[in-house]
């Protein structure tokens, strides 16, 4: 396959799932915000600190407002990962590699990004942010669906799972970093009622709430939380499954190719790394800091992915 083919298909499903994600990422800093009785717009510095764009923000707004903070992360032109942009980005890509894509696919893309220009046409109304996200999510899980019924297990079906998990790990251990950012409680308040409701809402955010409830029987205690989204082998968001997805689909790559790249090699020690270390370690070290690590290997793995495929080329 040549390197520009890959790049489109790797690139078009990362943008689907990071439009995904920072509606999940809003979500949460939602979800998070009810429960504080003192919820004021500096809780919006702490998401735009996990997607990774406050800087970006504060070069176009002068000062920080929950709603221009949501605006920003839905629908902004200057925000190069917003919901809006992440779309036309896949939607690009998708055409870029047309005719690599079934025709499902294509049209679930190019639905998508029909209707969400729509829907984000205008500032959205704080009321309407619920029926937003989850009309964002909907429009993601029906192209991965028509994605998934439709495409040959093909190298062209690696390279989009791989954008697709890359991206997801990341987000993931982003949206665990908002607890740390702004919606960690004070010391007195860690293991009260309140701190529980904050993390029960991390776990809507990534819709694991029910299957967390399945394994823990609905305890909802911080490491027990933590453990399923990064360690946690079964749960489809976690930082471990993705791992094992991406260290799976490069070793197709691999077998059709004949030849392996520094990213198999980061890949699966990074899944080692996962699979043999437990929670206690994991805040031993520090919840924030394992996941600010995680990110950085995270983004060299993509980097040494593009390298090794030779993706503009």
């Amino acid at each position: 396959m040549l390197g520009r083919t890959a790049n489109g298909l790797y690139w078009m499903f990362r943008y689907i799932e990071r439009a995904e994600n920072t509606a999940r990422l809003i979500d949460a800093g939602l979800r998070m915000s009810l429960t504080r009785s003192d919820s004021g717009d500096d809780d919006w510095d702490g998401v735009l600190q996990s997607a990774g764009v406050r800087e970006d923000y504060d070069k176009v707004h002068p000062s920080l407002s929950g709603l221009d903070a949501v605006d920003y992360l839905l629908r902004d032109k200057a925000n190069a990962s917003s919901v809006m942009s992440c779309v036309e980005a896949a939607r690009n890509n998708a055409r870029m590699v047309r005719t690599a894509l079934t025709r499902e696919t294509w049209e679930a893309v190019n639905e998508c990004w029909i209707e969400l220009k729509q829907v984000l046409a205008r500032k959205a109304r704080s009321t309407d942010l619920p029926e937003i996200i989850d009309t964002i999510k909907r429009r993601a899980g029906l192209i991965r669906g028509a994605f998934h019924g439709t495409m040959l297990r093909d190298d062209i079906y690696n390279f989009a799972r791989i954008g697709t998990f890359i991206e997801r790990a990341d987000n993931t251990a982003r949206i665990l970093d908002v607890k740390y950012y702004v919606l960690l409680p004070a010391i007195s308040q860690v293991g009260s009622s309140l701190d529980n409701m904050q993390w029960e809402s991390i776990l809507r955010s990534v819709s694991a709430h029910r299957s967390y409830g399945w394994v823990y029987d609905g305890e909802y205690r911080p490491a027990n939380i933590a453990d399923f989204l990064i360690l946690n082998p079964r749960m489809p968001r976690s930082l471990a499954f993705s791992y094992d997805k991406i260290v799976s689909n490069l070793g197709f790559l691999a077998q059709q190719y004949g030849e392996t790249h520094a990213a198999h090699e980061t890949a699966s020690a990074t899944l080692t790394l996962l699979q043999n270390r437990s929670m206690d370690d994991i805040m031993d070290q520090g919840l924030h800091e394992f996941i600010e690590e995680f990110i950085v290997q995270n983004n060299r793995l993509g980097q040494e992915i593009s390298d090794g495929y030779r993706f503009y080329q």
